[in-house]
């Protein structure tokens, strides 16, 4: 079993890369991609850890792609993170971040909710500071008793303390993940907010981008989602990849490689996304 979708503290997740390969080892997983959120600090550490040990390490991100009315994350496999454009583009996302993350800071402080910069990094891992980090000064100062909560009266889309950022294009995400040596595989479709024919079509043009995976195994996926993403990602030529999503004590009801319980990802997944690496 495995699981190809989790973050470290060099994101938005609770454990060190070091931790993720125990983890992963304890709960016997034969695979696991760290993907932390639009950056690559923590992959080396993470390749490192898993030497003599029996899980194989995938080096992954997870870029957050511009899309409007709904959420896009674009996953990339097997990518060579020391790769000078896809970091620079990585660092232009991120300083894109460090605007938005000070916006939201004057909105909730504005809204009542003094918290101060201290405070939202202390709650930050080694690099990435995001959303979770807000919410969760937010429950030490409070103003909200869980992460949620945050979200949905503040921190969401929509919502009062939100603050968009600079990200790129979806065709452009596919195309910097590709020109890194990567596998584009997009994360969670239900985020997007689309109904089964403008999914199709999107699929459509993101397969004629170079989009070579779709995330159909994920803990909040219901049987219905799954199994259209499933015909999905059949019908389209699409490697039907799968993760918990894992975030630690972020998420506390989401194990490593199990979800919510009942996630199982199939293990020749990873040798069909490896068939996929784009030719050097």
């Amino acid at each position: 079993m495995i699981d190809l979708h989790m973050h470290s503290t060099f994101s938005d997740g609770s454990l060190t890369p070091e931790e993720l390969v125990a983890e992963a080892c304890r709960v016997g997983l034969t695979a696991i991609a760290l993907t932390d959120h639009d950056g690559t600090h923590g992959l080396p550490r993470f390749l490192a850890a898993s030497q003599n040990t029996p899980v194989r390490t995938i080096p992954g991100v997870e870029i957050s792609a511009d899309f409007h009315g709904g959420t896009m994350h674009m996953l990339g496999y097997f990518i060579r993170f020391e790769d000078p454009a896809l970091n620079e583009h990585l660092e232009w996302i991120r300083n894109g971040r460090e605007m938005r993350n000070a916006e939201i800071l004057h909105k909730l402080n504005a809204l009542g909710c003094h918290i101060t910069w201290e405070q939202v990094v202390s709650f930050s891992g080694e690099d990435v500071v995001g959303r979770p980090h807000f919410a969760q000064a937010m429950i030490a100062s409070g103003f909200v008793s869980n992460k949620d909560q945050a979200f949905d009266k503040y921190l969401g889309r929509g919502k009062p303390a939100y603050a968009d950022r600079r990200r790129l294009s979806p065709a452009a995400s596919v195309k910097l993940i590709r020109d890194a040596g990567g596998v584009p595989v997009l994360a969670h479709p239900f985020t997007l907010n689309l109904g089964s024919q403008p999914l199709h079509t999107l699929l459509i043009e993101l397969r004629a981008a170079g989009l070579e995976g779709l995330e159909a195994y994920y803990p909040e996926h219901n049987p219905a989602m799954h199994k259209e993403y499933l015909n999905l990602a059949k019908d389209m030529n699409l490697v039907a990849t799968g993760g918990s999503d894992f975030h630690g004590s972020m998420s506390p009801d989401i194990r490593m490689g199990f979800g919510f319980g009942g996630l199982r990802v199939p293990d020749d997944i990873v040798e069909r996304l490896e068939a996929r690496r784009p030719q050097a």
